[in-house]
C-alpha cells in the first residue's frame, strides 16, 4: 500500500505538470520519495518482504523518479530547447531505468553502506527541487533553461556511474536512538521549515556532489573506489562484476 501511494505521488506529479501546477508537481515527487524510503523499512520491520514487493517497488520508482521528473522538467523548461530538450529528458529517463535494473541485479554484491551511482530518488529530488525553488522565487522557466538542461543531464548520467553514495542503510531503527540524534532531527526539521524549497534543494545538491568527494578521497588514499564486492557466492553472478 505504501508503494502504491508512492506510485500515485509520481502519477499526481505528471498530472499537475500537465495542468501547469509545477509547485504541486514537485511536491508530489518529494512525497513519493518519503514513501519510498518507508516501504522497504516497514516491510523489514514487519517481516513482510516478498519478491513481488521488490518488483513493485522498482516499477513504482521508475514512474515516480524516472518518467515523472523527466516529463516535468521537459514541460517546465526543456521544451524551449527543442531537440536538445527532449534528448536531455530522455537521457535522464533512460539512465533511471538502467540504474534501477542494475540495482536489482547487483543487490547481493554491493556494499550495503553505499549506493552504486546516485540513487534515483535523490536524482529526482535534484530535478524537482530546482523547479520548486525557481517557481517559489518567481523565476520564469526560459531564464533557467540551460541550468535545467545541465541538472537533468548531470543527475541522469550520475545515476549510471560507479561513484559511491552513502546509503544510510547501516542506521538501525531497531536500536534505541541516542538523545543527541533526536535533538539533531528536531533542528533539521526547524531548518527545513525556514524555507523548504531552498533548504531541501541545497541538501540534495550537497548529497549529489558527495559521491564524487568520497570517490576522490578513496582514490587519494589508495582504497578501492568500487562498491562491488570482489567475490560472491552466487554462481550466476561470478565474473559479471569485475
Amino acid at each position: 500500500m505504501i508503494t502504491l501511494a508512492a506510485l500515485f505521488g509520481g502519477f499526481y506529479s505528471v498530472v499537475m505538470a500537465m495542468n501547469g501546477r509545477y509547485d504541486l508537481a514537485t511536491v508530489g515527487i518529494f512525497v513519493a520519495m518519503v514513501l519510498d524510503s518507508l516501504d522497504g523499512r516497514v516491510a523489514r520491520l514487519t517481516n513482510t518482504q516478498s519478491a513481488f514487493g521488490e518488483q513493485m517497488d522498482s516499477l513504482s520508482d521508475m514512474v515516480s523518479f524516472g518518467a515523472a521528473p523527466a516529463l516535468i522538467a521537459y514541460e517546465w523548461a526543456l521544451k524551449d530547447l527543442g531537440r536538445w530538450g527532449w534528448i536531455a529528458a530522455f537521457v535522464y529517463c533512460a539512465c533511471a531505468a538502467l540504474r534501477l535494473a542494475r540495482f536489482n541485479v547487483n543487490t547481493g554484491v554491493v556494499d550495503k553502506r553505499y549506493f552504486q551511482g546516485l540513487p534515483s530518488p535523490a536524482a529526482a529530488a535534484l530535478v524537482a527541487g530546482f523547479i520548486w525553488l525557481m517557481t517559489e522565487l518567481g523565476v520564469p522557466p526560459h531564464d533557467v533553461t540551460w541550468p535545467m538542461f545541465v541538472i537533468t543531464l548531470y543527475t541522469g548520467l550520475t545515476m549510471v556511474t560507479n561513484v559511491p553514495f552513502y546509503s544510510f542503510k547501516d542506521l538501525s531503527l531497531k536500536k534505541s536512538v541516542p538523545f543527541a540524534s533526536i535533538v539533531l532531527v528536531a533542528l533539521a526539521i526547524a531548518v527545513i521549515n525556514i524555507h523548504p524549497p531552498t533548504v531541501l534543494f541545497a541538501l540534495f545538491v550537497v548529497y549529489g556532489l558527495s559521491g564524487y568527494g568520497v570517490y576522490c578521497w578513496r582514490k587519494a588514499k589508495g582504497r578501492p573506489t568500487s562498491v562491488i564486492s570482489t567475490s560472491t557466492d552466487e554462481p550466476d553472478e561470478r565474473g559479471l562484476h569485475d
